[in-house]
């Protein structure tokens, strides 16, 4: 593409043409229209070489005056309704964290040390739990976002580089898992179920009935919620999940149990949900730690010395039993299988539902031990 130099007419009936700046114009590869006041011709004419050279060799790199505001203006307007509602105010929640901490004014200001210095002053924010700080998992979800942001501003050729994102490393911990004993006194506790109300079935039915299917089907509880009578066939016990609901974005098919179908059928009602709660979505949890306290469960927490431990710290939350799934299934299913079931994307995320420790201690039988050290221990 071709650049020019020129003087400005304002400038020039002004200051007189011998002392009239000159400055260079250009097209850019996007099709913009840019110029850039150099001072003398001479100057000009090499500034002009240079840019010209510059695009012929595909080297050229946009000097954008696009502010963050504007950015996340277009960002939002068209990038945005393309995502999930959740993923919607989780993108908003980490751009408004990083315009608390960095205060970013121009797109093409934004450099590697302004991410470094936004993943270290995020470290120091309070988490959800009263004493305790931002987890990694939080820090490196905002990273995640925040990158896909600014590479969309780099393909509309608003960022000339892209900066470097160092995440945090994350410890690799095993959440709490739902064990056969605890479940079953779970489910002799709903009787002290006083929620939810105004339904054909008595509280502690449908509450076993919500336990059993999520134990035996690994489903998130937000898609249990949103599962549509429409979407189960009571005489085969097929189940579909559809990729409205589901974190995984597609349509699954899946069949329960006999036994869960049982108590499937004893919960169906007028709704055209099968499990129907009529109330807020916090009572639910409410009455999940209700019954835990009736069933005598009390959990260690295994970060009381890092925050305040409340209630919630010693009870099971609902993706527990999602985990509870994986580990009892672990043996009986295939890998793969068990990913398909679980509608994760990663073959790593399903890793780390599965309790590598237990197996780890079976194949432990079979290393070779010397015999000397045998016949010791047998004496």
């Amino acid at each position: 593409m071709r650049a020019w130099i020129f003087q400005d007419t304002r400038q020039k009936k002004r200051l007189g043409e011998s002392k009239c700046p000159w400055s260079v114009g250009w097209i850019d590869p996007n099709w913009n229209r840019r110029s850039k006041r150099i001072g003398s011709k001479s100057m000009a004419e090499k500034f002009r070489r240079k840019i010209e050279g510059e695009m012929a060799a595909g080297i050229y790199k946009n000097d954008s005056r696009k502010k963050w505001p504007q950015f996340r203006a277009e960002y939002e307007e068209r990038i945005l309704p393309l995502k999930a509602v959740n993923t919607r105010n989780a993108i908003r929640t980490t751009m408004c964290h990083f315009e608390r901490i960095c205060g970013p004014r121009k797109i093409a200001a934004i450099k590697t040390a302004m991410m470094d210095d936004f993943v270290a002053r995020r470290c120091n924010d309070p988490g959800r739990k009263p004493g305790s700080k931002v987890t990694p998992a939080t820090i490196n979800h905002d990273l995640r976002h925040l990158k896909a942001a600014l590479q969309v501003a780099h393909d509309w050729g608003y960022l000339t580089t892209m900066p470097k994102f160092r995440k945090v490393r994350e410890p690799e911990e095993i959440g709490p898992v739902v064990t056969p004993e605890h479940f079953e006194a779970m489910y002799l506790a709903c009787d002290s179920a006083t929620m939810p109300k105004g339904l054909s079935c008595e509280p502690q039915v449908w509450w076993r009935g919500l336990l059993v299917y999520a134990l035996t089907t690994g489903w998130r509880i937000d898609e249990i919620l949103s599962f549509r009578r429409d979407d189960l066939n009571l005489e085969s016990g097929e189940i579909v999940t559809r990729a409205a609901n589901n974190k995984g974005n597609r349509d699954d098919i899946d069949h329960i149990p006999a036994a869960t179908l049982d108590h499937v059928r004893a919960i169906i009602s007028f709704s055209a949900l099968v499990f129907y709660w009529p109330h807020h979505r916090r009572t639910l949890d409410t009455q999940f730690h209700r019954i835990q306290e009736e069933a005598g469960i009390h959990l260690t927490c295994p970060k009381a010395d890092e925050h305040i431990c409340t209630d919630a710290c010693h009870r099971y939350g609902f993706h527990a039993l999602r985990r509870a799934y994986a580990t009892l299934n672990v043996d009986t299913m295939s890998a793969p299988m068990l990913q398909k079931k679980m509608r994760h994307k990663s073959f790593q995320t399903t890793l780390g539902y599965i309790k590598l420790a237990d197996k780890m201690k079976k194949s432990a039988e079979q290393v070779y031990v010397p015999d000397f050290l045998q016949k010791r221990k047998a004496n």
